[in-house]
């Protein structure tokens, strides 16, 4: 849980934050994911996604899609001596990631975010906040 804001220093590197750090470990994985966002996953985490991935059905055009999608920009990481990691430029690019990031913790995994693009996303949803607690009843939450 949480919201921090940082920025990427010229090399590409980012501080995590220590509450976040704590949870993925020295090791985790950072890969594309939905919204122009990062998706950052400590590695069992991510060793529960790889098996889900793998159950999905070949003849599937979607599916092929989506975990070529997610697996290609897929990458370990390893936090320095200063908690920051190094994001690669290709994932940069996806997530539009200049200079300020947002680093939000959102259940099983922690997103980066561009704070341009979080600021866009979070200020022009289509679905306000209320018309979604009002469907939470769907999802037995």
């Amino acid at each position: 849980m949480g919201q921090y804001e940082h920025t990427i220093d010229q090399k590409g590197r980012v501080i995590i934050p220590a509450k976040f750090r704590d949870e993925l470990g020295d090791k985790f994985v950072l890969t594309r994911g939905l919204d122009n966002c990062l998706f950052v996953y400590s590695l069992a985490e991510w060793s529960n996604i790889e098996t889900k991935l793998k159950t999905l059905p070949l003849n599937r055009k979607d599916a092929r899609a989506f975990t070529r999608f997610f697996l290609a920009g897929a990458t370990e990481c390893e936090i320095d001596k200063q908690g920051r990691v190094l994001i690669p430029n290709i994932l940069r690019e996806h997530a539009k990631i200049d200079k300020e990031v947002i680093i939000i913790g959102v259940s099983s995994r922690v997103e980066i975010w561009s704070k341009e693009v979080w600021l866009e996303y979070s200020n022009n949803v289509d679905v306000s906040f209320e018309g979604v607690a009002e469907h939470l009843d769907d999802l037995n939450i």
